[in-house]
């Protein structure tokens, strides 16, 4: 298993908003490595940032790299993880921004003290999984803060456990570095305020239960106001298709200080069921950026162009002697119909130094063929191109994306993430985006401002962000 630093999850790194961190990367693994600073726009510093062969070369084993980390409006919860292969199940870690010196968070009610939850998995080497085309096999376990936790037998003497003092209010800081599963969130017998997501500051919410997904951050206050005793809090799955997954749950123990019978049976959370879609959809679209004065938006009201890109999973035939996918071909994910081949050189440096066949600027800005694509499954489109490509965007423009999701092989929610930029969720919903209707739906006024995204199963998410980081 690789770690970082003998740590799993690997060490927080903690900063103030609008700081420059410099990191040393050393490689003591088996195979090359990148280090990704997941939310951090890093302006006009796209060599940094991580991607592999796309922003930068992985670093070696017995070789090191410093990165730059340029911090600039993010402010909450952020993470680091290893960007190459699948490598971030053990390699990641959290950022912790706090605000400049001499400013408070915009709270009622200022956090007693803060803590660093990481949700993640423990997965079995799956980068056979890769080779062979196949599923990837489902984690083994579910983990909070590196700890199974109850009911899963093998970690009962070191479940993760946070002590409270009664009436004292904790910033929990929630990393969700699962590799495929989005996940419910909640403690027993209590309500938590969500007041912030992805880096930035929303509207709070009071509720007894989060939905966060792959690579999302959550600033969670929980005030410590029940009898004393111990509490569990859990994290369980949310799938609503017929994707293989993990369906155990992972969980730790708030234990307050002070004397009191231990309970021999603790309080356990009553989170939504696996299949809960109206409960995901619920939290999701409560969610809204603060909009303050102290803390502005700038929502693009008109936008420059527009992309739609269709997500689906599609098959690739099968390149080697024989391979595990469906009828012997191989997995295979897909934009527009495009599987991506990741180059041999990074695509930033191919650009910069005006190195000819590595990429090409050919990426449809629209799907090459229209279907119904969250009607029946279209077989035709079963086997997607392949190719090193590239969209280009004028500096400065007012883009939307458009991310839709289709019943190609299989429907299923997928998590969308921007390097480079916080993008507003202006919209999102089931069925097939439509041109003129479903605009009208949109949230221009307050949508979060995030980096992390679920597109709905059988649905469409857009989202807009202006274009002034160029690189990424």
């Amino acid at each position: 298993m690789l770690v970082t630093n003998g740590m799993f999850p690997g060490p927080t790194i903690t900063v103030r908003k609008g700081d420059r961190a410099y990191v040393n990367v050393h490689n003591h693994g088996d195979y090359g490595v990148t280090i990704h600073w997941h939310g951090v726009k890093q302006p006009r510093n796209p060599w940094s940032d991580g991607p592999e062969n796309i922003t930068q070369c992985p670093i070696q084993p017995g070789k090191n790299f410093t990165h730059e980390v340029i911090f600039s409006t993010e402010i909450g919860t952020l993470w680091w993880h290893a960007h190459s292969d699948w490598s971030r199940a053990t390699i990641h870690g959290a950022i912790v921004i706090l605000p400049e010196r001499g400013t408070k968070y915009p709270f009622d009610r200022q956090p007693d003290e803060e803590v660093v939850l990481v949700l993640g998995d423990v997965m079995e080497l799956i980068e056979n999984a890769t080779y062979t085309g196949a599923d990837p096999k489902v984690s083994d376990a579910f983990t909070i803060n590196g700890q199974p936790g109850f009911p899963n037998n093998c970690s009962n003497e070191t479940t993760y456990s946070l002590s409270v003092e009664q009436g004292k209010t904790y910033l929990l800081r929630i990393v969700s570095a699962v590799m495929n599963e989005e996940m419910f969130f909640g403690i027993a017998d209590h309500n938590i305020t969500v007041v912030g997501r992805d880096g930035a500051y929303i509207k709070p919410i009071i509720t007894d239960y989060v939905l966060i997904t792959p690579g999302q951050t959550m600033d969670v206050l929980l005030t410590a106001n029940q009898t004393p005793g111990h509490y569990y809090m859990a994290a369980t799955p949310f799938m609503d298709s017929g994707a293989p997954y993990d369906s155990s749950n992972t969980s730790a123990i708030i234990k307050y200080t002070g004397n009191y019978t231990v309970p021999s049976s603790p309080s356990y959370p009553s989170l939504p069921s696996v299949n809960d879609t109206v409960a995901a959809d619920n939290f999701t679209n409560s969610v809204r950026s603060l909009a303050s004065t102290e803390y502005p938006i700038d929502v693009p009201q008109e936008i420059d162009e527009r992309i739609l890109i269709t997500v689906s999973v599609n098959q690739l035939p099968c390149n080697k002697d024989s391979c595990d996918g469906p009828n012997g071909t191989m997995l295979a994910a897909s934009l527009n119909n495009v599987s991506f081949v990741t180059p041999k050189i990074d695509i930033l440096q191919a650009y910069y130094m005006s190195i000819n066949g590595i990429y090409n600027d050919t990426f449809p800005g629209y799907p090459p063929h229209v279907f119904n694509y969250t009607g029946i499954s279209a077989s035709e489109y079963l086997i997607p191109s392949t190719g090193t490509k590239v969209r280009m965007i004028d500096w400065l423009s007012k883009v939307e994306l458009v991310f839709q999701g289709t019943n190609i092989l299989l429907a299923e929610n997928h998590p969308m993430h921007l390097h480079g930029f916080s993008f507003y969720l202006v919209g999102s919903g089931y069925g097939n985006f439509d041109n003129v209707t479903s605009p009208k739906t949109y949230n221009l006024v307050d949508p979060p401002e995030v980096n992390t995204i679920g597109v709905p199963q059988n649905g469409w998410a857009a989202i807009r962000f202006l274009a002034d980081n160029p690189g990424n």
